[in-house]
């Protein structure tokens, strides 16, 4: 059996094969450019390209693509072959450094949210040296940032650079008022921990809504959901354990380092937790988890549903974004130490990310919006649509100390009392873990718990750095014009946690309370992606940005109308598909049945009209139900057929919240409750019980 050891990252072009295959000094110079950021030579992009094309074939590749993220929240990719013609017919395999920096791909269909016109076709893919290339199914995929041809950013990977070169320069400030002169650079790093369905293909291919939208739009609750708690963390079905293990040996194969694998709360859900990388190569291995996720569900004849909400009625699904910032000297800025309230540096860095997600709560809420994350975000097995941070009791204590320059007495670790001598004893972490907070201090990191399952985790990330950023500068402007730079130091700690005491909230998120709580406290509650889309072109927003250079105020209005496009195109179609699975599938069946009952009455009445008083009842039932399908339906479409006229993608966002989903709403209703009193021999599509405990 080959070891775990033998295969992993046999297909990637990693450090390991860099050192083997390339010179010293173009190794080195490839280097400076991965850890420093330095302008990369044109010979050294030759030597690169010739030892990649060189190692791909050897490893069965015949061609290669520049991999990137456009803004349809999926990756893209247009392959290309090694071959050239050679003289005498025959053909070399040829790869430059040319090739290797640059691609031009069309890009004129991708989403631009304006920022060019459809005829202006061309863009350029350029190499991400900073994430390793790698092999999959016969080809070489070289991660590529994608703008346009004027230089605007069309994809994901261009603002996350560039917001990672923010946080780093604003943090490198900060280390240097502390006297660490040895950081050379500071990175953000991420383990994204994603949450999936699992159900029978046979099933799955039966579903209209499961195919065109990834979620079912019609269900009633089946007799047992997730209420009796026995399925989170429980055995492993047989054929799930085999799906997982070969999706890690798949992943492992490409370097990506699955590490934790578990069932969730709901029937037929479960978790893929990696460990911790920097952040751009955590979003290209998340991105690539997902697909690789589908591809090998196929294999077992399973579906891997990764939307927000794919079942009514039980969790869906997250993608926990835990996050912190670390030097290359590696120390983690985030970590508290032994002694928390003596650790000036960490307690600097903590008031910044609390200032920042109090001062950016709107964009950390809309860098997690789609129109199926609003379905997830405030239920029960999700934190609510306010944006609000966790620290824990010691932190908090140690925090208020601070506010009120009194001695703080705490710190010291308890024992974990069990009452059996047998057992272990064990130091309590000094805090517990709140799972209903939207952004949870969790020891050394911060985890935010909003990101839905299907989101590309670049954007949240973009957003925290971006915001973490702007606060490390107003930091470093008024700690570097200080006189009393201790002094200075405790004061704006002190003066910072008074201002944003009220983004701390430690109790339970799911309570309404909190709701009333949070509005008394003056946070926000944008609870839609049309509620919070349109703040990303707030000014306070636009000008921290543009003043980091993440995003120019083109590509701000571009993302907006992009992101908004998207909800509207989203719902539209699920819209669509609940009309057609009404009118031609639900609506027929339930009729049919509906008939052949009034049929088996007409036979008995003949004989007594006292009988039937259940089936007579049934069919007035189901008739009315009928009638209340066919006409929420009608109502559906005509919404749909008013919502094309509006041209405003604003305007339309709204007309998508406040009429076209509560008549989604309308429909779903009645078509639910006939569900439960059609036989199921006459029901078109398998319900809900099927889907959810069909794998073995």
């Amino acid at each position: 059996m080959e070891k775990v050891t033998e295969y992993f990252g046999s297909m990637v072009f990693d450090d390991r094969i860099m050192k083997a295959t390339l010179s010293e000094k173009v190794y080195k110079s490839l280097k400076r450019t991965i850890d420093m950021g330095t302008p990369l030579d044109i010979s050294v992009a030759n030597a690169v390209a010739a030892a990649m094309k060189d190692w791909a074939i050897e490893k069965g590749a015949t061609h290669y693509t520049h991999w990137f993220q456009p803004m349809t929240g999926v990756t893209a990719e247009k392959h290309d072959s090694f071959i050239s013609p050679a003289p005498d017919g025959r053909v070399i395999m040829e790869f430059s450094g040319k090739e290797l920096v640059k691609g031009e791909p069309d890009a004129s269909s991708f989403p631009s949210g304006g920022l060019r016109a459809t005829f202006e076709a061309r863009g350029y893919t350029a190499w991400d040296p900073t994430s390793y290339a790698f092999i999959k199914d016969g080809t070489l995929y070289i991660p590529t940032a994608f703008c346009s041809y004027s230089g605007e950013a069309l994809d994901k990977k261009v603002p996350l650079l560039r917001s990672m070169e923010a946080i780093n320069k604003q943090a490198l400030r900060i280390l240097r008022l502390f006297g660490n002169d040895k950081v050379r650079c500071v990175k953000t790093s991420v383990g994204p921990e994603q949450e999936y369905f699992l159900v029978p293909k046979e099933m799955f291919d039966k579903r209209k809504d499961l195919i065109m939208t990834g979620r079912t739009l019609f269900g009633a609750a089946p007799p047992k959901g997730q209420e009796m708690d026995d399925h989170y963390f429980g055995s492993i079905k047989p054929k799930v354990a085999e799906y997982m293990a070969d999706l890690d040996k798949e992943l492992w194969k490409l370097g990506i380092l699955a590490k934790t694998k578990h069932n969730e709360v709901a029937p037929a859900q479960h978790e893929l937790a990696p460990i911790y990388s920097t952040t751009n190569i955590a979003a290209d291995n998340n991105q690539l988890t997902m697909e690789i996720m589908k591809k090998v569900a196929a294999r077992h004849g399973l579906v891997c549903l990764l939307h927000e909400k794919p079942f009514a009625g039980v969790n869906g699904s997250g993608k926990h974004n835990n996050w912190s910032i670390s030097t290359d000297t590696g120390v983690n800025l985030l970590a508290p130490g032994e002694t928390p309230y003596e650790n000036a540096q960490f307690l600097l860095f903590l008031a910044a990310v609390i200032k920042a997600v109090d001062d950016y709560q709107d964009l950390l809420r809309l860098s997690v919006a789609t129109a199926g994350n609003d379905h997830r975000l405030g239920a029960n097995e999700a934190p609510p649509a306010v944006i609000s941070i966790f620290l824990g009791d010691e932190l908090t204590e140690i925090l208020e100390a601070i506010e009120n320059d009194t001695e703080y007495s705490g710190g010291k670790k308890e024992k974990m009392q069990l009452g059996v001598d047998v057992l272990p004893q064990f130091s309590k972490d000094t805090t517990d873990r709140n799972r209903t907070s939207p952004f949870a201090f969790t020891g050394n990191k911060f985890e935010f718990r909003m990101l839905g399952s299907s989101n590309s985790i670049s954007c949240a990330n973009i957003h925290l750095n971006g915001a973490v950023a702007e606060v490390l500068k107003q930091f470093a402007d008024k700690l570097e014009k200080s006189t009393d730079f201790n002094r200075d130091l405790h004061e704006l700690i002190r003066q910072t946690i008074k201002d944003h005491k009220r983004i701390i909230f430690n109790d339970n998120g799911y309570d309404e309370k909190w709701i009333e709580e949070a509005e008394k406290r003056g946070l926000s509650n944008l609870r839609t992606t049309a509620d919070c889309m349109p703040r990303i072109c707030d000014p306070k927003n636009v000008k921290m940005l543009t003043e980091h250079e993440i995003f120019t105020e083109a590509e701000i209005l571009s993302r907006r109308d992009i992101m908004l496009e998207n909800y509207i195109k989203t719902v539209n179609i699920e819209a669509l598909t609940m009309i057609d699975m009404a009118r031609k599938e639900i609506i027929p069946a339930v009729a049919k049945f509906t008939s052949d009952t009034a049929y088996a009455v007409s036979l008995k009445t003949s004989v007594s009209d006292a009988a039937c008083k259940y089936e007579k009842r049934l069919v007035s039932e189901l008739s009315q139900l009928i009638d209340d399908m066919d006409s929420a339906a009608t109502s559906l479409q005509s919404a749909v057929d008013e919502l094309h006229g509006i041209f405003d993608v604003v305007k339309a966002a709204e007309y998508v919240r406040d009429s076209i989903l509560p008549k989604m709403d309308d429909l779903r209703k009645p078509a639910d409750k006939a569900e439960t009193l059609t036989a199921e021999d006459y029901y078109p599509f398998p319900t809900y019980d099927k889907l959810l405990f069909g794998v073995n």
